[in-house]
């Protein structure tokens, strides 16, 4: 490889370390070219797969500040270059790997972290990003609806209680009288109602006691009558 050729292939490597949150290192032996492009198009548009030589790698991997790396770089070595979510492309490289043999993961890196092929496995295992964060908004949301309903049935019977109190005392104020206007009276027109003339019952009059004082005034009555009247 001629070296102006070298230089552009160091710094593009280089430049998919800096920029990747995650890279697997691959053994490819014995794949047919059909079946790297198979594996490219199930990584998808987040993940660049690329055969690499090892010397090359290990210039660009230090231009980078990736460091130990060099026990992986043996044999025919490809890298997969991850952008998206590493879970993710863990499970395509994994899956496969298990349909095709010949594909054998050495190892990678995360996030500056050194992973073995194991720690690589453990890792597709793990949920997707995207499962997780359904998972943290279904949970976040569940959560709020408790909050929500705890807070609410103390309203409640708050607003019961104040409504009981308010019927309360509506029940127990007076009831204030209402203004009386003072209407005008017409004068109604008096009928002469006929009078009728109630018999008089004649009273039991009481036995004068006859006493001298009695018979000598009626005497000088009789006197007085007898001077007025002139003989005729």
């Amino acid at each position: 490889m001629a070296r102006p050729t070298k230089v552009t292939t160091v710094a593009d490597l280089a430049d998919h370390f800096r920029t990747s949150s995650a890279t697997v290192l691959t053994e490819y032996r014995g794949l047919t070219v059909a079946q790297l492009k198979e594996l490219r198009r199930s990584l998808g548009d987040t993940v660049t797969y690329a055969v690499v030589k090892n010397t090359l790698t290990k210039i660009a991997a230090k231009d980078a500040g990736v460091t130990g790396i060099d026990g992986l770089l043996h044999g025919p070595s490809a890298i997969a270059f991850i952008k998206g979510d590493a879970v993710d492309a863990a499970k395509g490289i994994r899956n496969f790997a298990k349909a095709n043999p010949a594909l054998v993961i050495k190892g990678g890196v995360m996030d500056g972290v050194l992973l073995s092929a194991q720690e690589i496995a453990r890792l597709a295992d793990l949920e997707s990003r995207e499962v997780l964060l359904a998972k943290m908004a279904y949970a976040m949301k569940a959560k709020q609806s408790q909050a929500a309903a705890l807070f609410s049935a103390p309203l409640s019977k708050a607003a019961r209680a104040l409504g009981a109190l308010q019927a309360k005392l509506a029940a127990a104020a007076p009831v204030a009288a209402a203004p009386v206007a003072d209407a005008p009276v017409a004068d109604a027109p008096v009928a002469d109602a006929p009078v009728a003339d109630a018999p008089v019952a004649d009273a039991p009059v009481a036995e004068e006691e006859v006493t001298e004082e009695v018979v000598v005034a009626k005497e000088v009555v009789a006197e007085v009558v007898t001077e007025e009247i002139p003989e005729g």
